[in-house]
């Protein structure tokens, strides 16, 4: 009787230049593609969170790299030999494998605490990227109470709501706004 031995995936870290990622990511699926690499490496991955800066009143969206400098590579526990790491290492804009020519596989809890992050982050969908601060003072940009200043009392990050304090023919009133309905004064 044969025992068959089950090969298990493993997640390793590939440090790129930093603002390429995406770029190195599509080149190095094509090369997947084209050298039939496939049967080693099984997913590249860029763990991105949606960020939002709020400019001249509006909303602007952006995808961020959760970790700028790096790609993570899902290959088979083995199969990453020395051919084809140098491969990947010789491709533009790759520095190096996490472990340079021996590339250490994550430990099972980093990937189920990055993969979990990305999705967690996936999930909620979006995040400040300038998050503000209690004491702030903030500019009204919409509502009745637009060109007010003011300062910030409470952050509800999950609500993406304030609670700003105005003064109001000279009396401190607090009014909750949208994160939206606010910027930033500098």
């Amino acid at each position: 009787m044969a025992i068959e031995e089950k090969i298990e995936k493993k997640w390793y870290v590939l440090r790129v230049i930093s603002n390429k990622e995406r770029k190195i990511k599509s080149q190095l699926e094509v090369e997947i593609e084209r050298s039939n690499w496939s049967n080693v490496i099984t997913q590249v991955l860029v763990p991105t969170e949606k960020v939002y800066q709020i400019k001249k009143g509006k909303k602007i969206i952006k995808e961020r790299n959760f970790f700028p400098g790096y790609i993570l590579i899902e290959a088979f526990e083995g199969k990453l030999n020395s051919d084809l790491i140098q491969s990947i290492r010789s491709m533009t804009g790759v520095i190096n494998f996490l472990g340079k020519d021996d590339p250490v596989p994550l430990r099972k809890s980093e990937v189920n605490r990055i993969l979990g992050k990305v999705d967690e982050m996936q999930e909620t969908s979006e995040s400040l990227n300038e998050p503000f601060l209690v004491g702030e003072t903030v500019k009204i940009i919409d509502g009745p109470f637009n060109d007010f200043l003011g300062n910030i009392e409470e952050i509800y990050d999950e609500k993406k709501k304030l609670k700003v304090i105005v003064k109001i023919f000279g009396r401190r009133t607090p009014v909750e706004l949208n994160f939206i309905q606010v910027e930033k004064q500098t």
